[in-house]
């Protein structure tokens, strides 16, 4: 059996795409996404729970998020959770309805967000490159084993090389676009 699973190195390459995708959507830009509330834990039935579980998100305007809290019980709980958890909103209680207006960010504020994507992306790309390391190291192992010879190990090295990459000019190019998007540009 080789150690040099092309299949398992794809699937891990774009696992450290994703995590980067995810990341960058809790980034907060000028307009109002749903993913920004992603990280809000919220403190009800004696457990902490992820906001989505006890309320639904939306974007009714470019600048307002709305969190429509199923149980009214559970609404003061989630406006301090919200109010508490670092983002910089300030909810308006509408009753069951929590209304969120985005607040413009100053300058220095989207400097310190695109810092944060790009080390977000280093991150990420650290990860690929990890990924490649592993699947060059199996590959020494394959021919140590005689699963195959050099020709066919410097064949994947290129081939893995060139996942690496495609997979960092996907990272570079998620992170260009967010870093974009916060600095307004």
């Amino acid at each position: 059996m080789p150690a040099y699973d092309k299949a398992d190195i794809q699937r891990r390459m774009t696992g450290a795409v994703d995590a980067l995708k995810h990341d960058l959507g809790g980034l907060r830009t000028g307009r109002a996404s749903t993913t920004l509330l992603d990280p809000v834990n919220v403190e009800v039935y004696g457990s902490h729970m992820p906001l989505s579980q006890v309320a639904t998100v939306s974007a009714p305007e470019p600048r307002m998020l709305s969190v429509q809290v199923w149980d009214k019980s559970n609404v003061g709980p989630v406006e301090k959770a919200i109010r508490s958890a670092g983002l910089g909103l300030n909810p308006i209680n509408d009753g069951q309805t929590l209304r969120l207006p985005i607040p413009d960010l100053t300058e220095e504020r989207r400097k310190e967000l695109a810092k944060l994507a790009s080390q977000y992306a280093e991150k990420a790309r650290i990860a690929a490159r990890n990924v490649r390391r592993d699947g060059m190291d199996s590959l020494k192992v394959d021919e140590k084993k005689n699963v195959f010879g050099e020709d066919e190990r410097k064949r994947h090295e290129t081939e893995l090389q060139k996942i690496t990459d495609k997979t960092i000019a996907d990272i570079d190019a998620a992170s260009a676009s967010k870093e974009k998007e916060i600095l307004g540009k």
